[in-house]
């Protein structure tokens, strides 16, 4: 890190503490800091529903000039979240924001003095929100509202009616929350279409990027699974694609085809997956070896928003990949070049027995994706927008 004579001091607020890197908050928030602390002071604030421990704090140590973290029990979990369903902001602002917190970070902003202020996510907005000492930047990240409206289509009984509920909550809040911000980042056009402020085109288009790491040619492994999925695995929309590849897509395949579900915190509807057919790995040490390990990629995403991490990772390891429009979205890849689509099981059953009857079209994508990724999706470029805001 910089030294501190030299360079603006930034304060960075995040829900979660960035690290380890098992969810996409988490990801954006550890690759961005360490971007931004090439040009900025850095000062991080998070919250944090578990307790931090100090060896991930020491992976953020290199690029922070403080750190300070404050944790959530789950009695003030429980009793914010109690009280916001009696009230109008979306839930999940009564799960992370707590005035007993807020009074600290109050306190942090007065001694810090930053001159500038980077908010990831709304649910951690309320915060910061009427701090007007300096400029502020919000990262919607994702749509949130468009996420949680697609959960509640196939949801029942009172989880639907949560879902609705917190969907128009959330709607009105993004909009409300644009104004608090001089700058607005999201991660994706899609997303970008989906907030409803009438200046939206405003928000400028920030994507995740791909660790260097994941372009290093390495000694090819064994493979012992035909297809992969990976991610958070109790994450609802990781969840349903699981479900999805081994109910669905399964059955219209060959019975020696294999399938491995890596990642952490597999939901018990993941854990049940598990056969013969079906490897349930729970968190993995390197998830660079689970990708190496399968011969086919898919992402049947149906829902949630944004741009998938796990899709970037894949096709920057070299791994031919399957996804839905949806999802290729928000990514841009070119279908039948780059990536290949398909928007239900038997699209996705037909795609998976082209690849494997067909070598030179697995090895059109691996290098055309590999490509499409490395031109545009390097941290260290995708980066540089946010670099530029936070320097206005």
């Amino acid at each position: 890190m910089h030294s501190s004579k030299t360079y603006k001091k930034i304060i960075v607020i995040t829900s979660r503490f960035p690290y380890p890197l098992e969810k996409g908050d988490k990801l954006r928030a550890y690759y961005q800091i360490q971007q931004l602390s090439e040009h900025f002071e850095i000062h991080l604030i998070s919250t944090s529903e578990n307790r931090v421990k100090k060896k991930d704090i020491e992976q953020l140590r290199p690029y922070c000039a403080s750190i300070n973290v404050f944790p959530i029990s789950l009695f003030k979990r429980l009793k914010g979240t109690f009280f916001m369903l009696f009230g109008y902001k979306p839930i999940q602002i009564g799960y992370f924001h707590h005035n007993s917190i807020q009074k600290k970070i109050n306190r942090l902003l007065k001694e810090i003095q930053p001159e500038h202020i980077y908010c990831q996510l709304i649910r951690a907005s309320e915060y910061v929100k009427n701090h007007h000492d300096c400029k502020k930047t919000i990262d919607y990240m994702d749509a949130f509202s468009k996420g949680m409206e697609r959960r509640s289509i196939n949801a029942r009984f009172i989880k639907k009616l949560v879902f609705e509920i917190e969907f128009m909550r959330l709607a009105k809040y993004e909009n409300l929350i644009f104004e608090y911000f001089e700058h607005h980042t999201i991660i994706s056009d899609q997303d970008r279409r989906y907030i409803l402020h009438k200046n939206s085109n405003r928000i400028h288009v920030i994507p995740n990027g791909v660790d260097t790491s994941f372009f290093e040619e390495v000694k090819e492994i064994k493979k012992d699974a035909d297809l992969v999925f990976t991610g958070n695995m109790s994450y609802p929309p990781n969840v349903t694609a699981a479900k999805f590849i081994v109910n669905e897509i399964l059955p219209l395949l060959p019975e020696s085809i294999r399938v491995k579900i890596a990642g952490s915190s597999p939901s018990k509807e993941v854990q049940r997956l598990s056969s013969s057919r079906v490897k349930v790995t729970g968190y993995v040490d390197d998830i660079k070896a689970a990708y190496r390990s399968a011969e086919i990629f898919l992402a049947p995403m149906f829902l949630g928003t944004g741009l998938q991490n796990k899709l970037l990772e894949a096709m920057a390891i070299g791994i031919p990949c399957i996804t839905t429009s949806m999802a290729n979205n928000a990514l841009g890849a070119e279908p039948e070049k780059e990536i290949l689509i398909a928007d239900n099981a038997e699209a996705f059953a037909q795609q998976i027995q082209r690849l494997q009857a067909s070598p030179e079209l697995k090895q059109k994508l691996i290098d055309n994706g590999r490509a499409f990724i490395a031109d545009n999706y390097k941290w260290s470029t995708v980066t540089d927008k946010l670099i530029q805001l936070i320097n206005d």
